[in-house]
């Protein structure tokens, strides 16, 4: 019996089927499409024993990329001879569970609704796992599936960290607070570099940068999270790909009153047409934004430079935060593979203890230690894998109605 984990993001979804009983990979694939193009989408599956196979797919929306990944599972033969059987469980990463979702839940019609409602605040997310779910159901009919919040990693974060410096009866009444998001990048990257240090996480000060389309930082002490950049939305904090980050809101009333500006035509500029794109006029990802730079376009040099001064000055804020850094983590797809984002981010960062090793940096392979032997902090590249923790997360919810042979509780 195996565990597919669905991972839908803002400009790929990721997937993985794991061993049931241990949670060993089995098989992990991702459908990408941050270059912009959903009828080029590349796939890329690695099987267990087997190659990696890489192609172009279309999928024209989230529906449609959700379908892929769970046929792409059943076609590789992985889930034994009866095809979707050999599946006991579906878990699903879901970016915002608000004040209502503090932990993983089975899903059913009142947290499909829930999730749905949330889907204004968690635009390029919340939608997307609800098209996942409705493909499961059709594909997998009578297998139960378990939502797993991003935002429950921060649900514990002291009240001077969560609280927004606006009237205090807008969080008694309508529950206006930070949430955080990338929880489970942030709590599975903070255990990964404890094994690196060889260390246990008591005491332990990490500063996690998860880089990838969406864009958080986050501070953790002992294991627990204690700040973060991402807020009441995935709109705070970092620039990222199409998302513009933090602005003056005093922009947005400005822009409203003087220019006449609908809610709906600022919405749509802050989560699809700011960030890296708006900057550039390039692309949403920085591997193709890197490259025009290179070409000398101004603008996309501009865009490269402003992403890693928002990431460095997030580095500084979290260290203060946290009285110092014993390690400091890259992930994600920027994080992971862009050796001159981290070069910019880490520049000036000196007299905090971290000093990058250039050539280490240079050719990293996750996991790796990027920073100078004589480094006070470590600098970690590490790959995040968020399908297994929420496989992980998946496997312990699913302890209440699956017993050990497999068969549902009904």
């Amino acid at each position: 019996m195996s565990i597919l984990a669905l991972n839908s993001g803002s400009s790929s979804l990721k997937f993985g089927l794991f061993d049931a009983i241990n949670c060993e990979g089995l098989l992990a694939g991702e459908i990408d499409w941050a270059h912009g193009d959903r009828a080029r989408a590349q796939l890329i599956v690695r099987s267990q024993h087997g190659p990696t196979v890489t192609s172009r797919v279309a999928v024209p929306d989230d529906f449609a990329a959700a379908r892929l990944a769970v046929n792409t599972v059943l076609d590789f033969g992985l889930c034994g001879p009866d095809g979707s059987a050999g599946v006991a469980v579906v878990g699903h990463r879901v970016v915002h569970g608000g004040a209502e979702f503090q932990d993983s839940v089975l899903i059913d019609s009142k947290v499909k609704a829930g999730i749905a409602g949330l889907s204004k605040l968690a635009p390029l997310h919340n939608p997307a796992v609800l098209k996942a779910v409705e493909a499961v159901e059709g594909l997998l009919p009578g297998v139960p599936q378990v939502a797993v919040f991003d935002t429950a990693f921060f649900a514990h974060l002291p009240p001077k960290a969560y609280l927004y410096a606006l009237p205090y009866d807008y969080y008694e009444r309508w529950g206006i607070r930070r949430f955080g998001f990338h929880g489970l990048s942030h709590a599975y990257c903070a255990a990964r570099a404890a094994e690196m240090l060889g260390r246990d996480l008591s005491g332990l000060r990490l500063i996690n940068c998860h880089l990838g389309g969406g864009c958080s930082a986050a501070a953790v002490r002992s294991g627990m999270a204690v700040a973060t950049t991402l807020g009441f939305s995935p709109l705070e904090g970092l620039m990222m790909g199409t998302r513009s980050g933090s602005v003056d809101p005093g922009i947005l009333l400005y822009l409203q009153r003087e220019h006449g500006l609908t809610v709906e035509e600022l919405d749509h500029a802050l989560n699809y047409s700011s960030g890296l794109l708006g900057i550039s006029g390039v692309s949403s990802d920085l591997a193709q934004v890197e490259i025009a730079a290179a070409q000398g376009k101004q603008r996309a040099r501009l865009a490269f430079d402003m992403f890693a001064d928002r990431v460095r000055s997030a580095i500084g804020a979290l260290a203060a935060t946290l009285g110092g850094v014993d390690a400091l983590v890259f992930t994600d797809r920027v994080g992971e593979h862009s050796a001159a984002l981290r070069a910019a981010a880490c520049e000036g960062l000196e007299f905090m203890g971290l000093r990058l090793d250039p050539a280490r940096n240079a050719d990293a392979q996750p996991d790796a230690d990027v920073a100078k032997p004589d480094s006070p902090a470590r600098i970690f590249v590490i790959h995040t894998q968020e399908e297994l923790a929420v496989a992980r997360e998946t496997r312990r919810v699913a302890a209440a109605f699956v017993p050990d042979d497999g068969k549902t509780v009904t």
